[in-house]
């Protein structure tokens, strides 16, 4: 993985990018928010791993267990290249998503090291029913969701962009990960993370409510990862959908909720929400 350095000069623009997504959500109430997991079962998700087909959920990898969503690999003998990604079933443009996870015993043997306490929520991310069978990762927008090793500085919430990408301090950005300065969480500790995705402008992470990284124009690009996109290249990403990573490592997710920020801003309709940051009047319902 390549990785660069986040600037002073990014660390300054997040103090005022991070108010939008920030005030969207005090103003937002509780139902607002749209749970993507239910506690329950996987209704409304959709399994596609590597060298399997879509739907296949090979050795039970993702699963429900005690209200919690589970990536496990107890039943793995090795990981023989077989990243998984669990897709939600709607796309979303304008939005925040949030995930309450940790990670928990070994990482299955046959892994990289590169995958230790490793994963990631896919945003912007092609349908599932897009994806080949042997491709290992969606084309997408990686909000990485790293954890500490209990020695080493692991920093959380950084962005990697497998078949695209991003533009940072105003410049192209074309490696694969971009790792930040910012806070190792050690441990097996709940963690909260936020991507704030407002469609092709601009996305921002935040880390148990601190902002982390912002970047614009999320495009086609870099190490393709479907043929659908290879002559595409420079095509911004408006919308897309959400997936969570299996990349090796045991995880479960608590929580994971969507809260919509693109919906009918006329006052004068019945299901004006005041929290919205683009309109789509025709959805207003008077």
């Amino acid at each position: 993985m390549s990785f660069r350095v986040i600037t002073t000069l990014t660390l300054l623009l997040l103090a005022s990018f991070a108010t939008l997504g920030q005030e969207a959500a005090a103003k937002a109430e509780k139902k607002d928010w749209i749970q993507l997991f239910n506690g329950r079962n996987l209704d409304g998700w959709t399994v596609k791993i590597t060298k399997h087909k879509l739907g296949e959920n090979f050795g039970d990898t993702f699963r429900v267990e005690d209200g919690v969503l589970k990536i496990s690999y107890d039943k793995y003998e090795t990981l023989d290249g077989q990243f998984g990604h669990l897709f939600y079933k709607e796309k979303f443009s304008y939005y925040l998503v949030a995930v309450e996870y940790r990670f928990t015993g070994q990482q299955v043997k046959g892994a990289p090291a590169w995958a230790f306490r490793n994963n990631g929520i896919m945003v912007h991310s092609q349908s599932p029913e897009s994806m080949e069978l042997d491709q290992d990762f969606p084309t997408s927008i990686e909000v990485q969701l790293l954890g500490g090793d209990g020695e080493h500085d692991r920093p959380n919430g950084n962005v990697c962009t497998p078949g695209t990408n991003i533009v940072i301090d105003g410049q192209l950005y074309t490696p694969h990960c971009y790792q930040l300065k910012a806070k190792t969480y050690h441990g097996d500790g709940w963690v909260r993370v936020v991507a704030e995705v407002l469609g092709s402008d601009r996305i921002t992470h935040f880390v148990e409510g601190t902002p982390v990284i912002t970047y614009s124009s999320p495009q086609l690009g870099g190490d393709v990862k479907s043929a659908v996109f290879a002559k595409r290249s420079g095509e911004l990403l408006s919308e897309g959908y959400i997936a969570l990573q299996a990349e090796s490592h045991p995880t479960e997710f608590r929580k994971v909720e969507v809260l919509n920020l693109m919906g009918c801003t006329d006052r004068k309709a019945k299901n004006f929400k005041a929290y919205y940051v683009k309109p789509d009047n025709t959805k207003c319902v008077y």
